[in-house]
């Protein structure tokens, strides 16, 4: 029976010590890691190709917590705002449709009357410059994701980025006049007739953005490594 009992301390005192000593400095540092990610910095993977040629399939993206507001850990309440999302940034932001994480870009702020004919975005009732797409600006897309697809660039006022086309896709390429309202954003994908977006479940609260895509950290291709894309930033126009 002593000896049982001289075990039984022996047993709590080694558990206290593995506490201690190993799980809870383990714990601690995730817990400091984790709140990182959900306020300051993150990643995100992208698994559809509706930002192409901006974005694939397989990139890995720096998303920017810090670029518009601080908020507090694993919440969406914001602690301080110091900037709004600005029409041709690229964001996260949290679905209206069902919660989940996506990635587009603002075509439309608070205040804007946002349009859609044949696929031309007419912002405040002026259609947006489109113009040919160099060659270089496409030497990630393999052949077969180039063909059958139109791609130009588009300039919104401050940012020229690339956007696609696939005529022979049924999509939504018109849509009346929609204005913007207040603490809301109208966003689109730039692949835009593959693309699920404000066109269809409307705008997105000011509170849903997480942050700002700025770059590809790492891409792969299946298995292979897409290195000219590693470390490449999102604004290349």
């Amino acid at each position: 029976m002593v000896e049982s009992t001289m075990n039984a301390k022996a047993f709590r005192s080694r558990a206290r010590q593995w506490w201690r000593q190993e799980i809870r400095p383990l714990l601690i540092l995730a817990l400091i890691l984790f709140s990182i990610r959900s306020s300051l910095a993150d990643w995100n993977d992208v698994p559809s190709g509706s930002m192409r040629p901006t974005i694939l399939e397989g990139d890995r993206i720096f998303v920017n917590k810090l670029a518009y507001d601080l908020k507090v850990p694993f919440t969406t309440w914001h602690i301080a705002e110091w900037g709004n999302p600005q029409r041709g940034d690229i964001v996260v932001f949290l679905s209206p449709h069902d919660g989940k994480r996506l990635v587009k870009r603002v075509v439309g702020v608070p205040g804007d009357t946002v349009e859609l004919r044949n696929n031309v975005l007419v912002l405040n009732g002026q259609p947006v410059e489109y113009q040919p797409i160099a060659e270089e600006l496409l030497r990630d897309l393999a052949p077969a994701d180039q063909a059958g697809r139109v791609f130009t660039t588009e300039k919104l006022p401050g940012q020229i980025h690339a956007v696609a086309s696939i005529p022979a896709l049924p999509a939504k390429r018109d849509f009346a006049p929609q204005r913007v309202p207040e603490g809301q954003y109208f966003m689109m994908g730039d692949n835009r007739d593959d693309s699920y977006d404000s066109r269809y479940w409307g705008t997105v609260e000011r509170k849903q953005i997480v942050g700002r895509a700025t770059s590809v950290v790492i891409s792969h291709d299946g298995w292979s490594p897409r290195w000219d894309r590693f470390l490449s930033s999102l604004n290349r126009y």
